[in-house]
């Protein structure tokens, strides 16, 4: 029964997608205003959508968290026996429930704009509605028509086949969920941007209103990227952080995208410049959160986060994104000699700064595109390419590098028209600092041109980034330029510690018996025994390792080379120990045989990786920054809608502008 209400509060929350899309497009073909016949029924749809959605999202996680057997998609994708938390997360950890729960949050979020959002004007919201019930409706013919979630078994399983190991972590309870808030949330800004070309009201308050739920998806696709490259950097048991996989780069374009779009939309809001920019990169960014879903649920793909292997899902994924992507682009292509130019600036300013870095993170969205499709384009024809760091790498920088040096300059700059000479001195700091730490790294070792390069950008960025607070008093500065702040300074931070560990990390593989001890960059590791455990649905043979730097503490870690029975698959849990300065990270392999003695000797794997947790840490804090100015800007039109009720609105207009001149406020 429980399936069963699932998939009706499914096929409901599709119909009231279609009413609210054709409920939408009539009212503005008749011009109807808010309490028109048919504009009525808009907003109710989008928020009973909303909760039908999410009632049937709940009634499949209340299906895994019984194990209900009967019900096709927990057999293949649970067990019994699994612990509670997996049971949960499993809801996610698939196919037909990853789309639900993408389906889910769409329908939350478009619930949220016809229950809060007042601002626009009713042409402009009607079409933003119909826009985002457009797009959900296709989500919802994906899953009723191709991947229905609810679907029964003629006989209930003896027992589920379990979820893949790999996913079996923490990780899976905060990944997905923050990557897929930060996508849909493009949607959203995708829709706004349609509904003001649509109805030609691209306008700095439409700007406002788009500008937070920019922010919060940028903010959740920051924290699922971050999330996400920690869980396969410990899961995985590699020792990498970042592989430019095909499925990564998924996730990356779309922030890319995102990060553009936000300094674009910021841009707009405060000077009203950047107007077919801003909706230009609205249809970018939820065109790449569409092609990270092809490509992640196509089957086009073989990884760990690809569950659909039908060529017909495939396929009709494939529609969806020809024809959003498509019409679109069509749609801006046709509209967007209608768009204003709005107000111009030179281009040695604060806007000129973001014009150009906004170039340099198309460029680099263009490189990550060409290297991820070049691979799948070439298999077509039977010929297999390898497109891996040795490509990302490099080129990337090209435009990387130019672009921080910029980043460092931008938030210093005034708006419309600046000289740099008035800023000579902060220059001038920032490039000596950048050139001593070059010189410094230069003459220490031997490291690549990227991992030098890197540490003093990092360096310089970081000195930058506290520079717009100069003269200053610190009280009075807005919340959002605080989160300007801190978040460049998070890029900064994990900018330094991608740079360090690449050029200070150091390995040692070795085959060892018990007691045998082996150096690793002042560490020194003993394996002091390896021993059979079992847990609640995998066996392991668990390695303990004692790790003592010079005369310091010894610690103990513990890593595992699991065997799931169900299903059944081996994987390496690797042990970290963390330090102020990095992270000493080891990995059990398999039996090497006996020694001359006829001891057992095994595979140990162990890696120093100086500042490497830094990468995670400026993730953090790049999306503390983004959540600072969410609550910076919500908080300033809250006060503004009061003035309004007031009566006091020429007062909050006043307040607003204020604000958004402020120097700093309006780039975040």
């Amino acid at each position: 029964m429980i399936a069963e209400i699932g998939l009706a509060a499914l096929w409901l929350a599709a119909a009231l997608a279609a009413l609210q899309l054709f409920a939408g497009v009539l009212a503005l073909r008749q011009n109807q205003d808010e309490d028109g016949e048919l504009a009525r029924l808009v907003r109710p749809a989008a928020m009973v959508q909303a909760l039908l959605a999410s009632l049937a999202f709940l009634m499949l996680m209340w299906c895994f968290a019984i194990t209900d057997l009967s019900v096709k998609l927990v057999a293949a994708n649970s067990h019994s026996l699994k612990p509670i938390l997996y049971k949960v997360t499993g809801t996610w950890g698939n196919h037909e429930g990853s789309m639900l729960l993408w389906v889910a949050v769409m329908a939350m979020s478009g619930g949220l704009i016809g229950w809060l959002e007042k601002r626009l004007p009713v042409r402009t919201m009607q079409a933003t509605l119909a826009t985002q019930g457009f797009v959900a409706l296709g989500f919802y013919a994906f899953l009723l028509l191709s991947s229905n979630p609810f679907e029964r078994l003629p006989i209930p399983a003896p027992e589920g086949q379990g979820l893949n190991p790999l996913l079996q972590d923490i990780g899976l309870a905060l990944h997905p969920p923050t990557l897929y808030i930060g996508y849909v949330g493009l949607s959203v800004a995708f829709s706004f941007a349609i509904g003001a070309l649509l109805t030609r009201n691209v306008t700095p308050e439409f700007a406002r209103v788009m500008r937070p739920w920019v922010l919060g998806a940028w903010v959740f696709l920051t924290l699922g990227i971050t999330a996400g490259s920690y869980w396969a950097y410990y899961e995985l048991g590699w020792g990498g952080w970042w592989f430019w996989d095909p499925v990564e780069n998924a996730s990356l374009m779309p922030w890319l995208a995102a990060t553009a779009l936000l300094h674009s939309t910021s841009v707009l809001a405060a000077r009203d410049a950047l107007r077919t920019w801003t909706i230009m990169l609205g249809v970018v960014a939820f065109s790449m959160s569409m092609l990270g879903t092809f490509l992640v649920r196509s089957g086009v793909l073989t990884s760990v986060h690809a569950f659909a292997v039908d060529p017909e899902r495939g396929s009709f994924i494939l529609a969806l994104l020809a024809i959003y992507i498509g019409g679109s682009l069509a749609i801006f292509a046709l509209r967007a000699g209608t768009v204003a130019e709005g107000k111009r600036f030179a281009m040695t300013s604060r806007e000129g700064a973001l014009v150009f870095n906004n170039v340099m993170l198309s460029a680099i969205l263009g490189i990550v595109l060409l290297g991820t499709l070049y691979p799948l384009l070439t298999e077509a024809f039977d010929i297999r390419v390898s497109v891996g760091p040795p490509y990302f790498n490099p080129v990337s920088a090209i435009f990387a590098v130019p672009m921080f040096l910029v980043m460092a300059a931008g938030p210093l700059m005034r708006w419309r028209e600046d000289k740099p000479a008035r800023i000579q001195l902060e220059l001038a700091i920032v490039g000596a600092i950048i050139l001593g730490v070059l010189a410094v790294v230069a003459v220490l070792g031997d490291y690549s041109i990227l991992a030098i390069l890197g540490l003093a950008l990092s360096a310089g960025l970081a000195i930058a980034s506290f520079m717009p607070l100069r003269g200053r008093k610190l009280a009075r500065v807005p919340l959002a330029t605080w989160g300007m702040v801190l978040a460049h300074f998070g890029v900064a931070v994990s900018l330094f510690g991608m740079a360090s560990e690449s050029a200070f990390t150091t390995e040692r593989l070795s085959a060892v018996t018990a007691g045998e001890s082996q150096q690793v960059a002042g560490w020194n590791i003993t394996l002091e025994s390896v021993d059979p455990i079992a847990g609640p649905n995998w066996t392991a043979m668990e390695a303990r390792v004692i790790a003592q730097r010079g005369k310091g503490e010894a610690s103990v870690m513990v890593p595992q080379a699991r065997n799931f029975w169900a299903p059944a698959q081996a994987t390496s849990e690797s042990a970290l120990l963390t330090r102020w300065d990095g992270q000493l990270y080891a990995v059990i392999g398999d039996s090497a045989g006996v020694d001359a003695n006829g001891n057992q000797r095994w595979q140990l794997r162990v890696w120093w990786k100086p500042f490497v947790t830094f990468i995670w840490y400026g993730g953090l804090l790049i999306a503390l920054g983004g959540a600072l100015a969410i609550i910076g800007r919500v908080s300033t039109d809250l006060k503004r809608r009061r003035a309004v009720l007031r009566g006091t609105e020429k007062r909050a207009e006043a307040e607003q502008l204020k604000m958004e001149k402020i120097d700093g406020y309006g780039t975040f």
